[in-house]
């Protein structure tokens, strides 16, 4: 295995443990683009491969079939060209029975390349693993692909002849910032977790984003030579983001578009108002592909929470279940790739003490927040607990309030967040004491909950102890979501 092969220690466990098993396995990798589903399955299967080959871009059938059979000729020369993906399958079988007994390790990268119209490609794939394949105990299927919502609807919720056939799926997430900070440390960066949390912070812990950082430039200067110079290796990565992993990605750009403009998120029925979608079985599996793909995610207001427990049961389906937008790129895309004036080369550079920083920086720390909520759960001592986490608004008089993370735990618990990012210790000020304990009161009044309600602030360099920082209970630092 590489030296520099960082994280993914549950994803390569399973693979191993997949890979070990005493019957045949049918094994899908997805995960969005660019996330190193291959580079994963490579690096655990090694030098045990018995077969591998990977889909072609946009080709047609028939050279789609002759790079499958140039698979098979390297290492069975003379097997003969196939006219249907039937006869493709059938030649692997052939050339797989050929072999001394011991596991058969196939890996198929990019197979929905290999779907082109008209092919019939899942009525061979379907053949070959219901009819040879899974009556066998040795045979280790291993299928990924960047084309999400295709790896979703033929393979895992398949109701055909494949339906209930994948026998595990991993779904590849981005890096944590923990895996991010050894990712660079591995190559020799020096940088502070603030520095990467700024990274993280544009481009999420996509692993090829992080490889194109150049340690010879500040955070800045790398944003604006990858996102704002005109040539700039991710200056059109957002539409080539999801056009990779949606057939029909103008719907999916049009949800996340929409979640954009609401920071806590929309109910599926303000979705579809501000998009124009049918209310469908079509659109149910759009949220869940954006889902599955770390770009949304599905929660209940706190309230509702406690509603459907008393209920006995909850649904994603519920018309206040919220979805919001969580993923950093697509965020930083919206908040600021989209401002017209966003296009100077080095437009980033140049705006790192100014307010379009600072609005971003603080929106952009509350998410980083939200999607290490986990690590925040380890360092408050309470990761052995069930515990939820939510967003709240709610009243007080004439003014609303919202808390952005609130983590409602088993323990008859509450922890109310305040995140802050700043480039010094956060000194709290008047108006920060008064608008903590608004929140806090108008919260208690509002759900009538009996529980112990703790003020927790989240801050990059921790905080200043003053006059005003008695209303904290709990302190955090960008340290702890590290952990």
């Amino acid at each position: 295995m590489s030296k520099l092969f960082i994280g993914r220690e549950k994803e390569q466990l399973q693979l191993r443990e997949y890979l070990a098993s005493d019957q045949s396995e049918f094994v899908a990798v997805y995960g969005r683009r660019r996330v190193g589903k291959t580079f994963l399955i490579q690096q655990v299967i090694g030098n045990n491969c018995t077969f591998y080959v990977a889909g072609m871009n946009q080709v047609s059938k028939q050279t789609q079939l002759a790079n499958f059979i140039q698979g098979i000729r390297k290492k069975s020369p003379g097997v003969a060209p196939a006219k249907t993906w039937l006869d493709a399958f059938v030649a692997l079988e052939t050339y797989l029975e050929s072999l001394p007994a011991g596991k058969k390790i196939i890996f198929i990268d990019e197979m929905p390349w290999m779907d082109t119209p008209h092919s019939n490609f899942i009525s061979g794939l379907e053949h070959f693993w219901n009819s040879w394949a899974s009556w066998r105990d040795d045979i280790k299927l291993i299928v990924c692909g960047s084309a999400t919502s295709w790896i979703i609807n033929n393979l895992i919720k398949n109701r055909g002849g494949l339906h209930n056939r994948v026998t595990h799926k991993i779904a590849l997430k981005p890096f944590t910032l923990a895996e991010c900070r050894d990712y660079f440390k591995a190559r020799g960066f020096r940088l502070s977790t603030k520095q990467i949390a700024e990274f993280y912070m544009v481009l999420g812990g996509v692993p090829f984003y992080l490889s194109k950082m150049n340690k010879g430039e500040s955070v800045a200067q790398n944003i604006d030579r990858l996102l704002f110079a005109d040539d700039g290796e991710l200056h059109d990565e957002f539409m080539s983001l999801y056009h990779s992993l949606y057939k029909n990605a103008g719907n999916h750009i049009k949800v996340v578009t929409a979640l954009a403009k609401r920071g806590r998120g929309l109910t599926r029925k303000e979705i579809l108002a501000k998009t124009g979608l049918g209310d469908n079985g079509k659109f149910s599996l759009l949220l869940d592909e954006l889902e599955s793909c770390g770009f949304i995610r599905s929660y209940q207001p706190y309230a509702e929470q406690r509603k459907a427990r008393r209920r006995m049961k909850t649904s994603r389906l519920h018309s206040e279940t919220l979805f919001q937008l969580v993923d950093p790129f697509t965020l930083f895309h919206f908040q600021i790739m989209q401002n017209a004036e966003a296009h100077a080369p080095n437009y980033w550079s140049s705006n790192q003490n100014s307010h379009v920083f600072s609005t971003w920086s603080g929106l952009s720390f509350e998410m980083l927040c939200l999607n290490h909520a986990d690590q925040i759960k380890q360092a408050l001592g309470i990761a052995g607990i069930v515990a939820n986490v939510f967003s709240w608004t709610g009243t007080s008089g004439n003014h609303s309030v919202q808390i952005d993370l609130l983590i409602d735990r088993a323990d008859k618990t509450i922890n109310i967040c305040e995140m802050k990012f700043h480039h010094q210790p956060y000194a709290l000020t008047a108006k920060d004491e008064a608008d903590i304990q608004r929140k806090v009161d108008t919260f208690i009044q509002a759900t009538g909950t009996d529980k112990h309600v703790i003020t927790t602030l989240i801050t990059t360099k921790g905080m200043v102890r003053n006059e005003h920082s008695e209303c904290i209970q709990r302190e955090l630092t960008l340290d702890d979501l590290f952990g």
